[in-house]
């Protein structure tokens, strides 16, 4: 690769592009090119540390910022270079990860995914023909379910939790719907990331063959994460 190539990083972006071997936290300020380290960082793995390209994983929050990030490294890297390469939302990340172990999740071949819509309609169908549909909201116990989700608390876990009846009643809807889930061979749109978290932490086996795979992880927005 041409070094002249990097003329337009600074100090500080050339340092984070060529640290390897340990976690690295970088934090600007927006319109800083975080974006664009993160760019040339997967040009540097590639071209001059012959890291393959299917080992490089590099995650963002919308469909927009990753199809920044795979036009600028296709600009940089040949199509033989870049094979394998894996750039995509989190969410897409999480639903090739479940493509490849769905059956140690539960799943059988051709499941599908619940869009909002989906699901609002199997909260409706559930709260409709319980003894709460005078007193819950569909849209309300899908907000809240929403968020135990993405804090990874399971209906028991949060039965436990649970201080007051309505809490209560809600993890029982909580346990009916991912029951019910389950019944379609289907997933929402919270477990594609979930359940990939909650796989890779119980299953040793799993874990280990993706830390095998993935040997660089470069994460844009990482102050928008959960974590």
């Amino acid at each position: 690769m041409n070094p002249d190539q990097y003329q337009g990083l600074n100090a500080q972006q050339s340092a984070a592009v060529r640290h390897l071997d340990t976690p690295l936290l970088v934090l600007a300020g927006a319109g800083s090119g975080k974006t664009r380290v993160i760019t040339e960082k997967i040009v540097y793995l590639i071209e001059k540390k012959g890291i393959p390209a299917r080992h490089i994983f590099a995650v963002t929050f919308t469909n927009k910022a990753a199809k920044e990030m795979v036009a600028r490294t296709t600009e940089r890297l040949t199509p033989e270079r870049r094979r394998g390469l894996n750039i995509s939302t989190f969410h897409t990340l999480g639903l090739n990860f479940i493509r490849r172990e769905y059956a140690a999740m539960g799943l059988r071949t051709g499941f599908t995914v619940f869009d909002a819509d989906d699901s609002l309609a199997l909260f409706k169908s559930l709260i409709g023909h319980s003894e709460y549909k005078d007193i819950i909201e569909p849209k309300a116990a899908q907000w809240q379910i929403s968020q135990w989700k993405n804090d990874l608390r399971t209906p028991q876990t949060c039965f436990e939790q649970a201080e007051d009846e309505e809490a209560r009643t809600l993890t029982g809807i909580y346990d009916q719907y991912q029951r019910q889930l389950a019944a379609c061979n289907a997933l929402d749109f919270d477990d594609l990331i979930g359940r990939p978290v909650e796989l890779l932490q119980q299953d040793d086996a799993v874990r280990e063959r993706w830390q095998t795979r993935v040997r660089y992880l470069l994460v844009d927005e990482y102050q928008d994460t959960n974590t």
